[in-house]
């Protein structure tokens, strides 16, 4: 069951590296408020109708097999998911996208790595984990390449729309943390469908509703529809019940590392089908960061 964890996690890790890359195209056309909305709404509607259709039951048996899965869901895990809701399809998406917009595609899919930072943090204060000397090795790789990526190599210190980009990507990091480590806590449910499916309709729900107020406009070119819905209805629809099903496989921290692979995905992506440069400089820090991952990962072991 392990093997499977470990895939869902991989998939979970390219669906990402994908989705927000191709973010990048879209934000030519869209408000980031906007985007997040449409896209976390395409998914709920796709997940809901999966929720409801004669596959359901296929879908779940399959992925439930050998594993132990409860049905009920209590008012306290629905507060959670409120939360996973609001930390993962509303805030994160909404900041993270603002910073894609000031920065590079590739940029932002290499300091994303800071989420597994934020994760194991987390996973120390809130699930008790034992942090050990390599994992500290493993902090600091994360961090220098965060730091290097944010400043242009410590050549750009100053508070500009470049920073302040990179900035929002890393506090999008944060909150996508927090709905992973949150996750677990959902995991064991069997219907986890269902559970994507209301958690993305919650945070698209509310992100309309911002919208709305705000006035964005939500036109955008027909040609560039296919692109919404691709990122809608495989990337997000499929890599959320993936993740559940990893972090009940093979929990939290190490479903999160294997998530910072996603930056690597995100910065080919990037660099194949935007055209942004890939330079030696900015793969170096970004494999100094899967690096501290790695080290973060076998300290787990």
């Amino acid at each position: 069951m392990k093997v499977w964890g470990y895939l869902s996690a991989l998939t979970v890790a390219l669906l990402f590296g994908v989705w927000f890359s191709l973010d990048k195209t879209l934000l030519g056309y869209l408000h980031p408020f906007a985007l997040a909305t449409a896209t976390n709404l395409i998914a709920s509607l796709f997940l809901f109708l999966v929720n409801f259709s004669p596959f359901k039951n296929r879908i779940l048996d399959f992925i439930n097999r050998k594993s132990y899965v409860e049905d009920f869901i209590t008012r306290k895990e629905y507060f959670i998911l409120i939360l996973t809701a609001l930390f993962g399809s509303f805030i994160a998406p909404a900041i993270y996208l603002t910073g894609l917009f000031k920065i590079t595609a590739v940029n932002a899919a290499l300091l994303a790595n800071a989420e597994i930072l934020f994760i194991i943090i987390l996973g120390v204060l809130f699930l008790r984990e034992q942090v050990g000397k390599k994992d500290v090795l493993g902090f600091l790789f994360i961090l220098m390449g965060a730091i290097f990526l944010s400043t242009n190599n410590l050549q750009n210190l100053s508070f500009n729309q470049n920073l302040l980009g990179s900035l929002l990507v890393v506090l999008a990091s944060f909150f996508w943390a927090m709905d992973t480590i949150l996750s677990k806590y959902l995991s064991q449910k069997r219907n986890i469908i269902y559970i994507t499916a209301l958690k993305t309709a919650i945070g698209g729900s509310i992100l309309l509703f911002i919208s709305l107020i705000m006035g964005i406009d939500f036109s955008m070119p027909t040609d560039k529809l296919p692109l919404l819905l691709f990122i809608g209805l495989i990337c997000i629809s499929f890599s959320l019940p993936l993740i559940y099903y990893a972090i009940r496989i093979i929990g939290s921290t190490r479903t999160g590392s294997i998530f910072a692979l996603s930056s690597i995905f995100g910065a080919i992506t990037a660099f194949i089908a935007l055209g942004e440069p890939l330079t030696i400089v900015q793969l170096s820090f970004g494999v100094l960061m899967v690096a501290g991952v790695y080290i973060l990962y076998i300290g787990e072991e």
